[in-house]
């Protein structure tokens, strides 16, 4: 239902993103996109680069008198470091360095020169998500959903969130500080930890947490492997530049516990509403949204743009060479955390849209209020036996 694409090279003119499938009388600003744009650049361990870009987004297509047409959203952000690039001669880049799709790059698609991959493998890239993600957000917003993250560990420091801290609480609180963690006595270890590994020229990975709140239940669908909810949430967090593992919940401790200790008991409310009193599924059962909160957890890896030199191999000689460093961060977990809402933002922005249907905002309304909720009264059950029936 939601598509959207990105375009453009880390030091080229500009980023680019098509969106199609958006409703039409979604109320939009540039400064909605901006805003987030904004969130990305910020973060304690970020390299130069942020420096020099004042990412802000200009919107060509799709976009008329405030209000979404129905018809393709074309976003651009300019790349100012394109006027450093745009009359220099390119030194030649034959030596790929371990953790980036130089060389992956080249095998895949004949590259004579591994700059050519690196241009379009750069996290750069992720500018086009977040301002995609913006939209999405947006569109989310209409119908009371709040996507918020925050990072629970750098290096070898983790946070223990209080589990009674609400989810906006902890938005809030990581928006806060520079390193976004939820727990504010967790901000200096985590300063240390990075300026450490910036002593040591080295870089730094961790986890962050992004949660979906307010989302209906019923989004997604067990019937097809694709049609999960959760297995694409997943797939989009990894999609992410360096992220290398996501779960949902807390997917990996709960593998060491029994099933008693795992699996969210039901009760009926007061209301007639059945409950859940803990949420260790992460929102999710059978691929379809519980109407708890959609908890993802993010792992990335160190980034693998190192001031270290490390082992490799001059393609063009044959000869073993170091790595040459290009800028980059040290830590850029804390400017990722945008990235991730903004994934899970498209993601459950689609999941939305194809279950209402609808061509505008208008006609999305009324079909929201009417979606089935986990209400006793909602629920009619038969009661009675019956056969599969098949021949």
């Amino acid at each position: 239902m939601l598509r959207f694409l990105t375009a453009g090279e880390s030091h080229g003119p500009l980023l680019s993103a098509i969106m199609d499938g958006l409703p039409a009388g979604l109320p939009l600003h540039a400064d909605d996109i901006n805003l987030e744009l904004a969130r990305r650049q910020q973060g304690y361990g970020s390299g130069g680069r942020m420096n020099i870009e004042r990412d802000e987004v200009r919107i060509t297509a799709g976009l008329m008198n405030g209000m979404t047409t129905g018809g393709p959203l074309a976003l651009h952000v300019e790349n100012r470091d394109f006027k450093n690039w745009k009359e220099k001669d390119i030194d030649p880049m034959p030596t790929p360095r371990p953790g980036h799709a130089d060389l992956t790059g080249a095998i895949k698609y004949g590259y004579r020169d591994l700059r050519v991959a690196l241009e379009r493998a750069s996290a750069r890239e992720t500018t086009m998500r977040v301002a995609a993600g913006a939209v999405a957000r947006k569109l989310l917003a209409e119908f009371g959903i709040v996507i918020g993250g925050y990072v629970t560990q750098v290096g070898a420091v983790k946070v223990d969130v209080p589990v009674e801290l609400p989810y906006l609480e902890r938005f809030t609180i990581a928006e806060g500080n520079d390193v976004r963690s939820p727990v504010l006595n967790a901000v200096d270890s985590m300063h240390e930890a990075i300026r450490q590994i910036k002593i040591d020229k080295d870089t730094l990975g961790g986890v962050m947490e992004i949660v979906a709140l307010n989302v209906p239940p019923g989004l997604g669908s067990h019937v097809h492997w694709d049609r999960r909810l959760d297995a694409k949430i997943v797939a989009a967090m990894v999609s992410i530049h360096a992220m290398k593992g996501a779960e949902i919940g807390p997917a990996f401790e709960n593998a060491g516990k029994p099933g008693t200790q795992v699996h969210d008991a039901i009760a009926l409310g007061e209301e007639g509403n059945l409950i859940r009193k803990t949420n260790r599924a992460g929102g999710f059962e059978g691929g379809i949204t519980t109407g708890e909160p959609i908890v993802a957890r993010v792992a990335m890896k160190p980034i693998a743009t190192i001031l270290q030199a490390m082992e490799s191999v001059n393609l063009a000689t044959g000869e073993p060479e170091p790595t040459v460093y290009e800028r980059s961060d040290f830590c850029a977990l804390p400017r990722a955390v945008p990235i991730g809402e903004a994934m899970m933002a498209l993601v459950i922005a689609d999941a939305l849209l194809e279950k209402l249907g609808g061509d505008s905002i208008g006609e999305m309304r009324p079909r929201f209020d009417t979606l089935r909720r986990a209400r006793l009264s909602e629920l009619p059950m038969d009661n009675v036996e019956w056969r599969f029936g098949y021949e």
